[in-house]
């Protein structure tokens, strides 16, 4: 059930190194014990790259939906430094193989346009291992991509 001054939200998750499955587990738990109520958790495909390293394993992808009682830069923090946790430097370049990915692709209807955070994400849109997954739990949230 939705708390009280929460909004809704859509993470997207990835990785393609290591046991992705299992991390992506271990970093939905944590984003739980951070304070997100998870609504609903995508069935995770495989995925070819997309613009990575030319030999980069497939990635296995996602998405989740929940409720933060807190501001979207309160909640790309904590995923940022999930990552972190699991093995993907803050300081990361943009496009190569990764243990973890979290991105923040909705967060209400709020948009934002800072160095660090743009809401709606750009580019999700575009990408299938975002719009299946999230058909496939939230298809009303499509249209605000």
């Amino acid at each position: 059930m939705k708390k009280e001054k929460s909004t809704r939200c859509v993470v997207a998750f990835g990785g393609n190194l290591g046991n992705a499955d299992e991390t992506f587990r271990a970093a939905i738990a944590d984003l739980e014990k951070a304070g997100l109520e998870i609504e609903k958790v995508s069935t995770v495909i495989t995925t070819a790259p997309v613009g990575c390293e030319a030999d980069a394993p497939d990635f296995r992808n996602g998405v989740l939906t929940g409720f933060w009682g807190g501001s979207a830069p309160e909640l790309l923090a904590v995923c940022q430094a999930l990552e972190e946790k699991y093995g993907r430097p803050n300081d990361h370049a943009k496009s190569v193989s990764r243990t973890l990915d979290l991105d923040l692709i909705l967060f209400g209807d709020e948009k934002w346009e800072t160095e660090t955070l743009i809401l709606p994400h750009p580019r999700a849109k575009e990408r299938d291992f975002v719009c299946i997954p999230l058909a496939e739990i939230a298809p009303e949230l499509l249209s605000q991509l």
